[in-house]
Parts: structure tokens; C-alpha cells; sequence
């Protein structure tokens, strides 16, 4: 087994715990010029981000801008780009395809089903998430366990549906934690999260949520499926064992 082979391994192992920024590091020099981060400019990501900023040469950042996103966020990607001199590489919808979806369902689509909501968002952000990775071998996501049900058993690494890498390097991080790394860097951030919008992503399907509702509540909150994801972060398995092929 190679050196990079254990590490996945190790970081395959169901409650995996290690040191959020040399995950990054060895992300970094495993997969050079093969690894991606997915950049939505929630308070994880901004994290991720800033782990990631030393190796910028090795790690492709993007964003998926599918054209329904708030003005706010916008606002934060170019403040970002500006202090950090970055150079993200953002994707927009297919516009064939975005076109022939609206004009056939109307702009609002996703409010009519589930059906709808989940073809709007493999439009907006699916197809555009697999050009992004299409020469990717690995991805950093920002996903963490504490952030709903159906990620709780996320792992720092595991494949994903096409068989690719993808690494959480904050799956045991705490709300606080991630909002505490924040603070203590002065990072830019969302005005949004100050409104009670732990979680932002498109603006027609976010809104803030009250105390004690669960992070994820303000997303497609019409929604009574309790297992409400956009489909960016399909797991391949259940249980997502460690692939027993080399990370390809």
C-alpha cells in the first residue's frame, strides 16, 4: 500500500478526528494540481479556504454560481477575491438547459415539487459541480458532521458517486469552532449568518430559521422530506468503506 493509500485509510475510518490543516497540507501534496475545493462561501468554506490559501498553486478553487444567488454572497466572493488576491474558477448552468427547464416549468419550478427542485438544482449546480471535477482526482468539501442527520456519519475521506476523493477536513468541527476560526482571522463573511441563515445557498430556497431548529431548516423549507439535499454531496454507499483500488 502506498504512502497516500494509508492515509486515505486512516482518514476513511468511521469518527476520524485529526488536525483540520495538516489534512489540507497532505490533500495538497498527495494530489498535486488534482485537487479541487468547492467554495459556496458558507463559514465552513471560508474556513477551508483559508487552510487552504498557502497552497493555492496546488488546489483549484471554484464556485457554482447558478444564478439564483443571494446579492449578498456575490458581495463576499469579491471581497474575498480582492483581499486574497484569488482567482476562483466559476461555473455557470448550462444555458440550453436552464433555458428549455424555465421556459417548460416556469422560473419558480422548484416550488411546484420535488421532482422540479431536484431537476433545478442538477441544472444549476450537478452538471456544473461534474465539469468542475471532471480532471480532478480529489475535492475539499466543508461538510460536517454536527450539520444535520444525514451527514453525521460523514468521513473525513470517502468516494464519492463517480469513484473521486472527497475530504472533509472539518467533520468533527463544532459550529463554534468553525465560527471562533472566523472571528480570530477577521475573515469576510456573509452578513446573512448575522440574520439568522446558518446555512445559504440559493435565495429563492433560504431563509433564516428560529433558535432550536436544526442548521439545515432554512433550506427547501417547503420541503417535508427530512432528508433534504441538493444532491452535490451523494454518498456512493451507506457505510462509504475504504475503496480497496488506489485513489485513482
Amino acid at each position: 500500500m502506498s504512502e497516500r493509500s494509508a492515509w486515505l485509510e486512516e482518514l476513511s475510518q468511521e469518527g476520524y478526528v485529526g488536525d483540520a490543516a495538516t489534512i489540507v497540507a497532505k490533500a495538497a501534496q498527495y494530489f498535486p494540481g488534482q485537487l479541487a475545493l468547492a467554495n459556496s462561501f458558507g463559514l465552513e468554506d471560508l474556513v477551508l479556504q483559508h487552510l487552504a490559501l498557502p497552497y493555492r498553486e496546488q488546489i483549484k478553487s471554484f464556485v457554482l454560481d447558478t444564478g439564483r444567488l443571494p446579492p449578498e454572497t456575490y458581495d463576499v466572493i469579491e471581497r474575498w477575491r480582492i483581499r486574497y488576491d484569488l482567482s476562483f474558477h466559476i461555473l455557470s448552468p448550462d444555458a440550453t438547459a436552464l433555458e428549455s427547464f424555465v421556459a417548460a416549468e416556469g422560473p419558480n419550478a422548484f416550488y411546484q415539487s420535488i421532482a422540479l427542485r431536484k431537476r433545478c438544482c442538477e441544472i444549476r449546480k450537478l452538471e456544473p459541480l461534474e465539469r468542475a471535477l471532471s480532471d480532478q482526482k480529489a475535492w475539499l468539501t466543508g461538510l460536517r458532521r454536527e450539520q444535520s442527520a444525514t451527514r453525521s456519519h460523514v468521513r473525513v475521506a470517502e468516494r464519492d458517486t463517480a469513484g473521486r476523493w472527497k475530504i472533509s477536513p472539518l467533520a468533527h468541527w463544532s459550529l463554534e469552532e468553525i465560527k471562533a476560526y472566523v472571528d480570530v482571522h477577521k475573515l469576510p463573511y456573509n452578513p446573512l449568518h448575522d440574520k439568522g441563515y446558518p446555512s445559504i445557498g440559493c435565495a429563492p430556497c433560504t431563509r433564516a430559521i428560529s433558535p432550536g431548529e436544526d442548521v439545515r431548516a432554512g433550506r427547501w423549507w417547503w420541503e417535508t422530506d427530512q432528508q433534504r439535499e441538493c444532491g452535490l454531496h451523494a454518498r456512493q454507499s451507506k457505510e462509504t468503506p475504504y475503496a480497496a483500488q488506489s485513489a485513482r
